[in-house]
Parts: structure tokens; C-alpha cells; sequence
């Protein structure tokens, strides 16, 4: 549903972004770094015209077309605009549902922010993996400035299993209607649902006529007091396969334990949504179990997808880790009335719910051996290539600890510790997610033909990824603006 009413200064502003687009523009003296280029770092120009690229000139001696307008580029460093494979739009991190109803002028500020913090960090493009509110989308993309949203529609988890099982069956299943029944696991659905319209055809279809790209699936167990949920049978799983493949869908997986991993490998998943840090009975040893890295082979061999999202881990730690909410960035992303609000008790209710009346020092004790279990999986990957697409899964829980857009620059940082290139990390970004996404014919590289989202970069990512907090100007969808101008609270 369309936004019936527009105000006048948000109508300006859009007529503002389609005028600027439209305008013929001229970026020279860059270094060029596109992904399926990276031996060819040389200076060039780049042709921007109605919102797209219209021409690539590598060298310096390119001519400018009469009538644009010349950018100096001042011989800083041209990217493609980034993109996180793993968002979800809806939650304000840090908030429980309910406290988003009482504060509703703190969430509104978040979400009138939400489109401007992923662009602040170079984020033109993200994947929403599991659409909850059709609205939230409507309004992202009705801001002047924001990223491309692309998204699997509403996800189809087994009826009452992962993620239906954290809400109250009264609840459950008006938050997650794309639910799939297991006709051999019968389990109890709202009167007037008809099986017949839960089956995995029925599912994929909806999430097609969405407008998706992708379709969302799960298999979880279970965790704390929820350990025996019900998940996929490969039966079931094999017909999602062939409705999405049917459909032209990326099939996507939430799994993060190594029977997960099998399973999706097993059933043909396209992306695996998560890293591994479940290793089950595997976990005793101090080395890569040759069960898992026999896995991570055919995880190669196969190209699947493989999402690491470091940060779910590292972002449960904001709340014991006391310099986290001093970073610079945090203020750049989130209004100051919501970076205030993080310091009150009201603010810290998930760490205290984390720790159950542990210290921060045992919390940050008790993170280390899943994340070293997930650094090792990640670095046996880069070592050998892998397909990994860069994703944050922003906010993966209700906490602080996964900002917009500074989750993605911290998350290039824990994988490059792991084991990533700086390389790697900008093909993972850009190339890798456009491909396994569906979007490659218009994002992912600096080519003539592809929307202009664009970074102008002051230090080179080749050297360090922590050139990303050097973006002076960005281009979206042909439109300029400098980066401090998305800050939050800027004019």
C-alpha cells in the first residue's frame, strides 16, 4: 500500500533527487576499483546520466561529453556501493517490542535515520531476508535518500517451529502467516486454516507475487528453553528447492550448527544465512574436525553462499563491553535521543537479560569459544575462496550492539581478522551478494549500464577496510551527496 499523502517538503525533496539524477556528471582523476577488475587499479572517469552509468574511461585522457558537469575526484579511490546481504528493517535494535510502543518518538527517529546510516557507512543495497511489516519497506523507499531494498518476502518457517516458537501461540501465527505445514508431523494450526494453503508451492508463491528475489528458510532446533522444535524433513525441503528454483529464487538457510550447514548443503540451499558456531558433539577438540571441514569442501566446491555474520556473536557483547557505545560511530548512526536512551537502565534491559546475574567479564569470557570456533570456519573458507557474501543480519537480536550500517565497517573488521583480504572482503560486498542475489545486471560494479551507486574513497580498500570510514561522497542512484550530510543529526 502507497503512502496516500506526501508533504510538501518530502515531495521537494524528491523531485530534488530526480532532477540531480537526471543531470549528465563527469567524475575523473579516480582510482578505479571495481571487484571483476581488481588487477586494474589505474586512474579513469566515470559518465554518470540519468541515474546510471552511462560510460567507463580507464587512463587519463578520456575527453568530457559536452554539457555534463566535471567532478575532480582528486585522485581518491571510486567503488561500487556496498551491499549488506543481510538486514531486517523492521526492528529498532536495542528495543523490545514493547518499549517501541512507549517510546514511539525514539523508534520513529530511529527509522527516519534507518535509510541515511546504512548510506553513511556505504551501503546503497540491502537484502531484507525476512520481510515482517510490508509497510517498513514502503517507507524506506520513500525516503529522498536511500539504499535498494531487495527481500525474500515473508520467510516460511515449519508451523510452530524456529522463529515461530519465541511468540506466544495467541500470536505466533498473525506474525509469521507464510508458515509451512509437515503433513508427516501433524501440529496444531488456527481454525480455518487449510493445510492446502500452507504447503511449500503454496509458500514460495506468495513470496514470488512479493516482488522477492529471494525466498527465506530455517532449520533450528532450538536453544535455551526451546531445544526440540520442529524443523525440515528433506522430503519437505526438496519441494521448497523446486518451487524456488521454479520461481528463479535464491534459496536462503538460517543455519548456524554443523547439522544445520549439512542439511542445507545437502538439500541444495544457495545461501547459508550464518556462519557455523554450533559444532554439536564436534565442538571437544581445539582443531577443525575433519567432519566439518569435509562440509566446508563441498560448501566450496558447490559456490554456495556463505554468510558469516560474526557480529551476531560480537554484538551480544556491547552490553559488557563498556567502550562500545563510546564509538564514533554510534552517534553517526542513531539520533542522539536514542544513543542517550542506550545508557539508561531502560536501555541496558537485554544485556541484563543476557547475563541472568553473570559480570561482564564472565559474559565476555563465556563469547570466546564460539566466535573461535566461527573464526576458524571462516578463515578454512577464505583460505580456499569461498563464495562468502558480506552480511550483518542488522539487528540480529533486540540489541544495541547491531547498528545500521556501523555493524557492516565492524563486521569487514572481525573478518579480515579471521582470515579475509581486504580484497576479499570487497568482492564478499559487492560482486558476490549482486550475483547471488539475482541483482547483478544493475549493482555490484563500476560498468556502463548499472545504477550509479558509487563511493568516493580518501584511502584504499586493497590495503585495509578501515578505508571505508574514508568515504567523502557518495552517488545514489546518480544522485551526489557528502557523507556528513547523512549523519544523524545533520541538517
Amino acid at each position: 500500500m502507497k503512502f496516500a499523502v506526501l508533504s510538501i517538503a518530502v515531495l521537494a525533496s524528491a523531485l530534488q533527487v530526480s532532477d540531480a539524477a537526471a543531470e549528465a556528471v563527469w567524475i575523473t582523476n579516480v582510482k578505479l576499483v571495481s571487484p571483476e577488475k581488481l588487477d586494474r587499479i589505474e586512474p579513469g572517469s566515470v559518465l554518470v546520466k540519468d541515474g546510471r552509468i552511462a560510460a567507463v574511461h580507464r587512463g587519463s585522457k578520456a575527453r568530457m561529453p559536452a554539457g555534463a558537469r566535471r567532478i575532480d575526484g582528486k585522485g581518491y579511490y571510486l567503488t561500487p556501493g556496498l551491499i549488506d546481504s543481510h538486514v531486517h528493517l523492521h526492528a529498532v535494535p536495542g528495543m523490545s517490542i514493547e518499549q517501541a510502543k512507549e517510546e514511539p518518538q525514539l523508534a520513529e527517529s530511529y527509522q527516519r535515520q534507518l535509510p541515511r546510516s546504512f548510506l553513511y557507512y556505504g551501503y546503497t543495497t540491502v537484502v531484507d531476508l525476512a520481510v515482517a511489516d510490508e509497510k517498513v519497506i514502503e517507507r524506506f523507499r520513500a525516503a529522498p535518500l536511500h539504499p535498494e531494498v531487495v527481500h525474500c518476502g515473508q520467510p516460511l518457517p515449519i508451523a510452530n517451529g524456529y522463529p515461530m516458537s519465541f511468540i506466544s501461540r495467541a500470536n505466533r501465527f498473525a506474525l509469521f502467516p507464510n508458515y509451512v505445514v509437515d503433513p508427516s508431523k501433524p501440529t496444531p494450526i488456527p481454525p480455518g486454516d487449510r493445510p492446502e494453503d500452507h504447503t511449500p508451492q503454496a509458500g514460495v508463491a506468495r513470496v514470488k507475487a512479493a516482488g522477492a528475489s529471494c525466498v527465506k528458510t530455517h532449520f533450528e532446533r532450538g536453544f535455551g528453553a526451546e531445544r526440540n522444535l520442529p524443523v525440515w524433513s528433506p522430503e519437505l525441503f526438496a519441494e521448497v528447492r523446486a518451487a524456488a528454483s521454479a520461481n528463479k529464487l535464491a534459496l536462503v538457510t538460517h543455519a548456524n550448527s554443523f547439522e544445520g550447514q549439512r542439511f542445507a548443503v545437502d538439500g541444495g540451499a544457495d545461501v547459508l544465512a550464518h556462519g557455523m558456531w554450533h559444532w554439536g558433539g564436534l565442538k571437544a577438540g581445539a582443531e577443525l574436525p575433519g567432519e566439518i571441514r569435509a562440509l566446508l569442501d563441498r560448501v566450496v566446491v558447490q559456490h554456495t553462499g556463505y554468510q558469516p555474520t560474526m557480529r551476531v556473536l560480537v554484538g551480544l557483547e556491547a552490553y559488557f563491553d563498556k567502550g562500545y557505545l563510546r564509538h564514533p560511530g554510534v552517534r553517526k548512526v542513531v539520533p542522539k535521543a536514542l544513543a542517550d536512551w542506550y545508557e539508561t537502565p531502560s536501555g541496558k534491559w537485554f544485556g541484563k537479560e543476557l547475563a541472568e546475574g553473570h559480570s561482564d567479564e564472565e559474559m565476555l569470557e563465556s563469547g570466546k569459544e564460539p566466535l573461535r570456533r566461527l573464526r576458524q570456519v571462516v578463515a578454512y573458507l577464505a583460505a580456499r575462496d569461498a563464495n562468502i557474501l558480506f552480511a550483518t543480519d542488522t539487528p540480529s537480536s533486540p540489541t544495541y550492539g547491531n547498528l545500521p550500517g556501523l555493524n557492516g565497517y565492524l563486521e569487514m573488521q572481525h573478518l579480515v581478522d579471521a582470515g579475509l583480504t581486504p580484497a576479499q572482503v570487497l568482492r564478499a560486498a559487492t560482486i558476490n551478494n549482486a550475483r547471488a542475489f539475482g541483482v547483478q545486471d544493475r549493482v555490484g560494479t563500476i560498468e556502463a549500464g548499472k545504477n550509479a551507486n558509487l563511493l568516493l574513497l580518501k584511502e584504499s580498500p586493497l590495503v585495509s577496510v578501515k578505508a571505508w570510514d574514508s568515504i567523502v561522497t557518495l552517488w545514489v542512484g546518480g544522485r551526489q551527496v557528502d557523507r556528513e550530510q547523512l549523519a544523524a543529526g545533520a541538517p
